[in-house]
């Protein structure tokens, strides 16, 4: 069977599917890409952030830091899937394979890549920096596949109580940040990374039932909300993670990372009426249902492809400006063409495992469909904090309060992959 076109794709479009939440998914996706692309200060010397060079520009990610967006459409987009394909076993398995098929490509090309430059010697400098780098975003995955996995249960506490079940995971993340900032319990905050998350995500089944109807109050409350914590408390006022900084609202998140979620998700659903008549036009929507289709691939290649352009630079014998600099903020644009057709190159090369299984499996062990999602998880977590850096030396970081090499965190990942992947009956 040929490739369907997204063309074809586009033109079969069912007439009830809400095209709005397919733009933000893209949108969302397209904002953290140039994000991370602006935020690289590369210089001869190391890999800096800008937002550190120049702490002024922080508050900008109060507009930039969309993952909460995104994890309010998986929100969204699980609950209807969930409630087409109730076994628990074949909502994983469908859900999961697009997301780790292309994930486990780019581990096993940067594993690789990572064992034959440390064999050549040349893991050191700008290159050792890259192995680790590459693997941060992975985290994302990671956060994810926990979603996914917790889809099921979350989804019947939304059923039986709506708002509570949200109200509840609300008050687990207050609950930590009460002991963790106050009381000082140690490790409590990796707590949040669940709560914080799966509360943003559980908007998006609210989301579903239409029962999001007063976005106004969401946005206000949020955004005042963050507002206080971050003059107040001990939240530091950028949404993204900052080098070198005793408190981060991103790892662990914290009440100030929900608040915001919460204003975010009701300022995308002010806009939700423009925003579908805009994603209806033809042209539009051709465009969103070809970039969904290519999404993950882009997000998992496109900080190969930002050092790589800078790599291609410093082999060039270029010599990079210091950043923030008149003469850095006049090259921004041509790094970020760069970028993007290195990352579109990227794309042509892995975009096929992404595409959907033309065989779909069904049925399988519940509980092992859980063991493989829950191996994934750990092996995708830990790949994002060890990076692909020392696999001979079994080069380890923690993951909370655990150490994981990173040749384990490689094994973890693949053998949850196949558990998730393989169990089953091929169904024509």
């Amino acid at each position: 069977m040929g490739r369907i076109s997204a063309r074809e794709l586009a033109e079969g479009t069912p007439a009830g599917r809400d095209r709005y939440v397919d733009l933000l998914r893209v949108v969302s996706l397209g904002v953290v890409v140039c994000g991370h692309w602006l935020m690289a200060a590369v210089t001869d010397d190391g890999v800096g952030n800008l937002l550190a060079v120049v702490p002024e520009l922080q508050v900008l990610t109060w507009a930039l830091q969309v993952m909460p967006v995104f994890f309010f459409v998986g929100g969204f987009a699980h609950a209807l899937a969930h409630r087409s394909r109730p076994g628990y076993a074949d909502f994983l398995r469908a859900r999961l394979r697009r997301l780790l098929r292309p994930t486990m490509v780019f581990v096993g090309v940067w594993g690789a890549a990572a064992l034959a430059l440390q064999l050549a010697g040349a893991d050191t400098g700008l290159t050792g920096v890259a192995l680790r780098l590459v693997a941060q975003p992975l985290w994302f995955i990671g956060i994810y596949l926990a979603m996914v996995a917790f889809t099921p249960p979350l989804l019947r506490l939304h059923g039986r109580w709506g708002w509570g079940a949200f109200a509840g995971l609300a008050a687990a993340a207050v609950a930590v940040d009460v002991l963790r900032f106050a009381a000082g319990v140690p490790f409590v905050g990796f707590l949040n990374f669940a709560f914080v998350w799966l509360a943003v995500h559980q908007l998006g089944f609210l989301r579903a039932d239409g029962m999001i109807r007063r976005p106004a109050v969401l946005a206000g409350a949020g955004l005042a909300g963050a507002a206080v914590l971050v003059a107040l408390g001990p939240y530091p006022l950028s949404m993204v993670g900052m080098p070198g900084e005793e408190v981060s609202n991103m790892a662990p998140p914290t009440l100030a990372l929900l608040c915001h979620g919460l204003w975010l998700i009701g300022a995308v659903e002010l806009l939700r009426g423009p925003g579908a008549r805009f994603a209806a036009r033809a042209r539009v929507w051709r465009a969103v249902v070809a970039a969904n289709g290519i999404a993950m691939t882009a997000f998992l290649w496109h900080l190969t492809a930002m050092l790589g352009v800078y790599g291609a630079l410093l082999g060039l014998g270029a010599r990079l400006p210091e950043p923030a600099t008149g003469a850095w903020w006049a090259q921004l644009p041509v790094r970020f063409l760069a970028a993007v057709l290195l990352t579109a190159l990227l794309v042509l090369v892995f975009r096929r495992f992404e595409a959907p299984s033309a065989v779909p499996r069904t049925g399988g062990s519940g509980p092992l469909a859980a063991a493989g999602a829950t191996l994934a998880l750990l092996g995708v977590l830990g790949l994002s904090t060890t990076g692909f850096g020392g696999l001979l030396e079994g080069h380890a970081a923690t993951l909370v309060a655990v150490e994981v090499t990173a040749p384990a965190a490689v094994a973890m990942a693949l053998a949850g992959w196949f558990l998730v992947d393989r169990p089953g009956r091929s169904r024509p």
